[in-house]
């Protein structure tokens, strides 16, 4: 059994390999400190592991995989009580959703992410998942929606550009 210290050693080094773009290294990684930690029976961290795992599968074109690894682990979080990684986990899910093509889906996990990394006082995620969300509106014709969501973004967003705030005037109008 590996000791959670090599676990950590582990997870970071399949994180060094993700930022160098090498990610079949870093998604071995992943899978192997997502599996020592669930042996350890720590399901928090295992459930980490399985996010990272899920984004780096996302770099490798493979959304399904990718929601399959993610799949539940926003109720872990939930279980331990952190908003900040329940809404990540959520928001991963609408990511590989979204890739599968699965919109209305993927919609609801973007708004709950939203919800829930607001809830965190995770402003700036809580943007990144907004604008995903109006993004799906737009392309579904749903001009309000967009626009709504859009707001709700650059009303997050800590310190937008001048384009951003230009646009937050304009949807402003609009209310």
């Amino acid at each position: 059994m590996t000791s959670p210290t090599e676990l950590t050693t582990i997870g970071e080094h399949a994180k060094r390999d993700f930022e160098a773009g090498r990610y079949e290294a870093a998604a071995d990684g992943f899978r192997r400190a997502a599996r020592g930690y669930s042996d350890l029976g720590d399901q928090v961290n295992e459930a980490e592991q399985k996010n990272n795992l899920s984004v780096t599968l996302l770099q490798l074109r493979r959304p399904q995989q990718a929601l399959e690894e993610a799949a539940g682990t926003d109720g872990i979080f939930a279980g331990a009580g952190d908003r900040k990684r329940q809404g990540m986990a959520l928001n991963n899910q609408a990511a590989a959703l979204q890739e599968l093509r699965r919109e209305k889906e993927a919609l609801a996990a973007y708004e709950g992410a939203a919800l829930l990394l607001g809830e965190a006082g995770e402003s700036q995620m809580r943007a990144m998942a907004l604008k995903a969300a109006a993004a799906i509106h737009l392309r579904r014709g749903r001009i309000t929606a967009a626009g709504l969501n859009m707001l709700g973004a650059l009303g997050s967003t800590t310190t937008p550009t001048l384009l951003e705030r230009a646009l937050r005037w304009l949807l402003s109008l609009s209310r």
